[in-house]
């Protein structure tokens, strides 16, 4: 099966807004999405974008208020009012997770899924193994096996390892997709996605060297 790239991080707000509307778009195209989570915050910084914590409170309260609300009835995405409690904590583990599940042979759309869900509509703490056992299970996943690779060395290089494909790749941030090579940023071009996905635009990415 024909692949779709997937580049995010387990709490992207955006990633959220878009995740539903990516799945079905994909299964519509009878593409398997490929997971790559990968660190959202060093990726933001070797990209060249502020991180969220030097942003202005103006650049905030837009992008991550009005615009989600927006994006959320655009989407159908329910959401809690404000951000979730946990944001700025470490998502190494879940994103570890999410990379353990997948190389145990799960399939995880149903899994990303549920963590940005439950992050951003419940105010989950996806850092909270406890929390991340319950997803597991909630998407039929032995949760045991899965926490308890989560750190091992071969998961957290390939963690590693996503992150330095994302910079390589000018992935600006999250989430970011990869039809037959070119690159969409942010889940406001998932009708370019779906597009693609029919008929290839014109032109390459990247761009050919001058």
């Amino acid at each position: 099966m024909a692949e779709i790239e997937y580049f995010y991080s387990a709490h992207s707000a955006f990633a959220y807004l878009g995740s539903a509307r990516f799945m079905a778009i994909a299964g519509a195209a009878g593409r398997q999405i490929v997971h790559r989570p990968y660190d959202l915050r060093r990726g933001v910084a070797e990209s060249g974008s502020v991180p969220f914590g030097k942003r202005t409170p103006a650049h905030i309260d837009y992008f991550f208020g009005r615009e989600i609300v927006r994006w959320g009835e655009i989407r159908g995405a329910a959401l809690m009012d404000g951000m979730p409690t946990h944001h700025m904590k470490d998502m190494t583990l879940p994103n570890t997770v999410l990379i353990a599940a997948q190389r145990q042979g799960h399939g995880i759309d149903r899994l990303a899924h549920a963590m940005l869900e439950a992050h951003w509509r419940d105010d989950a703490d996806l850092v909270d193994e406890p929390t991340l056992a319950r997803l597991c299970r909630d998407c039929d996943i032995d949760p045991a096996p899965v926490l308890a690779a989560a750190d091992a060395p071969e998961v957290v290089a390939a963690y590693a390892a996503n992150t330095d494909e994302a910079v390589a790749r000018s992935v600006f941030g999250s989430p970011t997709y990869f039809v037959d090579g070119d690159m969409f940023y942010g889940q406001d071009r998932l009708e370019m996605v779906e597009r693609a996905l029919e008929r290839p635009f014109a032109g390459a990415w990247p761009p050919a060297p001058a």
